[in-house]
């Protein structure tokens, strides 16, 4: 499986690789011509959504959230929510180009992640999407061979979205002054492998596509299982096999229980499961929020192929008001597979290795000055 990277934070986008004007059109529902398919995101009319055995609207099964939609809109693409279907393809051909051309084997002169042929359709991909400049083109990256960011924008009831996020600007709201750092703790902090993150001990995913809110995760692995009961909703995720339990029952915990993935409880208003997730960790702060972060999940199922979810994330210390955001699932072409993450990862042992034999070598360098003893 090609590795998934998110589409994510404040990329420069090149119009003229797209071949797309510098601000969408108007706000326009994707329209196809006559004789095409339905389109699987609007609900056919009279259809009403399947239930379990036991009653419940039924949203189980395996489901992908892969997309080349962006989290955070790119206001030097456009400033509107929506963007054309012409817009929504070309972008969409922008991505295949590159991708196709990253199928055919690496130059070895170049290295992995390292993209030099400013031609190429992965370097215009890179051009337009600097975030695909793996590892920041580092010794050890991904190349764009490895990347797989599905084939389509993220498309919600017949309208093309230019970001995940529904606030107004597509951004994130500012930060209140004194908030927490929305930085991650453990970065340059090579003391101990309990100081690294839970992503390279193989814990939980890296990225946030099990811990609420979830979204389409930093590399690869952007697919999910659902399973009902009528006491509980279990959320399973490929990423280092995370697995999610929705509370049908019952309020939170007390507030100093704080599980990997917050606490969840849920109920259903009509076809929809609310879910409120409280009793986040430190170690899943979500842009620097933690300790009084609560996200409101909302998943219905739309249409026999679609799965659409919405979340808002509150914090009083964080943020002046709630915000959040929107996207579909679709169905995974397959099952979910086990994530073996321990075998072949020594990533963690090098890390530390290398941080030791660093401060050996200014050690035995500091005693070899004179007059150091």
């Amino acid at each position: 499986m090609r590795r998934v990277l998110v589409l994510a934070l404040g990329t420069a986008l090149s119009t003229a690789a797209l071949g797309m004007a510098a601000h969408a059109a108007p706000a326009a529902k994707a329209t196809k011509p006559a004789g095409a398919a339905a389109d699987p995101t609007i609900p056919p009319s009279g259809w009403t959504p399947p239930r379990t055995a036991f009653g419940q609207p039924d949203i189980s099964g395996y489901w992908s959230n892969a997309t080349m939609t962006p989290l955070v809109r790119n206001t030097k693409l456009t400033d509107k929510l929506i963007v054309s279907p012409e817009e929504a393809k070309g972008l969409e051909k922008a991505f295949a180009e590159a991708l196709a051309e990253a199928d055919r084997p690496t130059d070895q002169k170049k290295g992995p992640g390292k993209v030099t042929d400013k031609d190429s359709a992965e370097a215009k991909l890179v051009a337009i999407r600097p975030d695909f400049a793996a590892a920041g083109g580092d010794v050890g990256g991904y190349n764009t061979f490895w990347i797989d960011p599905g084939a389509h924008m993220m498309e919600v009831n017949g309208q093309y979205r230019s970001s995940i996020l529904t606030t107004a600007n597509g951004q994130p709201p500012p930060r209140k002054a004194g908030g927490a750092p929305a930085g991650g703790r453990y970065r340059d902090n090579y003391d101990s492998y309990e100081n690294r993150s839970l992503g390279e001990r193989c814990i939980m995913g890296f990225g946030r596509n099990s811990t609420p809110p979830m979204l389409s995760n930093g590399y690869y692995n952007n697919d999910y299982y659902i399973i009902q009961t009528p006491d509980a909703v279990a959320i399973q995720v490929e990423l280092i096999h995370d697995t999610r339990i929705i509370r049908l029952k019952g309020g939170h915990l007390p507030s100093n229980v704080r599980p990997f993935m917050g606490d969840s409880i849920g109920h259903w208003e009509g076809n929809t499961l609310v879910v409120e997730t409280t009793n986040f960790p430190q170690s899943d702060a979500f842009m620097g929020s933690w300790k009084n972060l609560k996200v409101i999940e909302r998943f219905t199922r739309v249409t026999p192929t679609r799965v659409n979810y919405q979340f808002q994330v509150e914090d009083p210390d964080t943020w002046d008001k709630p915000w959040g955001g929107e996207y579909n699932f679709a169905p995974l072409k397959g099952i979910v597979y086990e994530y073996a993450c321990h075998e072949g990862n020594y990533a963690l042992p090098a890390i530390l290795a290398g941080a030791r034999r660093q401060e050996k070598e200014a050690s035995a360098a500091a005693a070899s000055k004179p007059g150091v003893h």
